[in-house]
């Protein structure tokens, strides 16, 4: 996989689309987003004539997780299938995380494997989602459940999209980055604490995204299917996942970034009672998140019901919750175990703390 920060995406598509003799790669372009994107960022992408077929065939499915599903998935397969799709095609994936998980895994899927290439447009698509090579849908009430490791063939970072996105989906996409700050180092950390996202300095941002996807990149690097150091990525996602799963269950998700902030609450007080992480910064994060992300609708009737959900987090082995915790800022400890106790005090901590 990888990276490129191009200027111009339509030039830079149209350059991998082509060998270095400029031939073209690809026997057919075929184009995946959703309904948002396809107003607001595919016209950053024309005049398709730029490109060596001409225009692509062009897909739309409708926003947000819950299309993110099966019967989504088997439209796609049959659109590329009613459309001349080949071994030799090229999906390119235009959108956020939805967009780049389900179309990656139709890549992955689709005649044993076409190759993709993802261009994400929203803040969180660009740390996650469309980096790292993992690709799937929802399945069964649970996030993820279905998917493989496929890495695209090539990720095209444009933070010019950024001036399409709303305020929630830019904060979404933040605890991600926020996320990798604390896997990183301290001055990372704080860096990411005092980052105003009330005003966002987009030039600012930006360097923070580059450094951001970087952090991600070197990790995914030493462990590409997550057999070890990889998970250390899931940080605040054994209970995100919870969140957001529960979340869609009640009919009303909830952003990706949003749980995954409240997740990073319950792990980092876990991580406070059972290795001694500094109490100072796990309250500075927790006001961050707060103020930023705010609380979740839960209630302590409904901690039973998120207590079954992680235990069906796809990390557990032995039906035993694992989490990955931190002795301090850039200090991860992988396949950490809490008691229910424990877990159902990181609720009352995320709700009342």
């Amino acid at each position: 996989m990888r990276v490129h920060y191009p200027h111009d995406t339509s030039a830079e598509l149209a350059r991998l689309l082509v060998d270095a003799a400029g031939k073209p790669r690809y026997d057919r372009i075929f184009l995946f987003a959703d309904e948002t994107t396809a107003s607001c960022c595919l016209p950053r992408l024309q005049p398709y004539e730029d490109w060596c077929f001409g225009k692509p065939e062009v897909l739309t499915m409708p926003c947000g997780d819950v299309a993110k599903n099966l019967d989504t998935l088997v439209r796609v397969w049959e659109w590329l299938g009613q459309k001349g799709a080949s071994r030799h095609s090229v999906l390119v994936n235009v959108g956020g995380g939805v967009v780049t998980d389900l179309g990656g895994f139709a890549a992955a899927s689709f005649k044993r494997g076409i190759d993709f290439i993802n261009v994400p447009t929203t803040l969180l698509a660009m740390v996650d989602a469309a980096v790292g090579g993992k690709t799937g849908i929802n399945f069964g009430g649970l996030k993820n459940e279905i998917g493989a490791f496929r890495p695209a063939s090539a990720v095209l970072i444009d933070t010019k999209f950024l001036r399409t996105l709303d305020d929630a989906n830019l904060r979404s996409g933040y605890a991600e980055m926020l996320k990798h700050a604390l896997l990183f180092d301290v001055d990372m950390w704080a860096e990411h604490l005092q980052f105003d996202l009330m005003q966002p300095d987009l030039k600012r941002l930006a360097d923070l995204v580059r450094r951001s996807i970087e952090t991600k990149e070197r990790i995914v690097a030493q462990d590409p299917t997550e057999k070890g150091l990889r998970k250390a990525l899931n940080l605040g996602h054994t209970f995100g996942h919870a969140f957001e799963s529960f979340a869609l269950r009640g009919d009303h998700p909830v952003l990706h970034g949003y749980a995954v902030a409240w997740g990073l609450v319950c792990e980092l007080y876990l991580s406070a009672v059972k290795l001694h992480f500094p109490t100072d910064r796990l309250h500075q994060t927790l006001r961050f998140i707060r103020e930023i992300y705010g609380r979740p609708s839960i209630d302590c009737k409904d901690y039973e019901a998120l207590l079954e959900l992680l235990r069906h987090d796809k990390k557990n082995a032995g039906g035993v919750i694992n989490f990955t915790l931190l002795a301090d800022v850039g200090q991860v400890q992988l396949d950490c175990h809490a008691s229910r106790e424990e877990i159902f005090e990181a609720f009352d901590f995320l709700r009342e703390g």
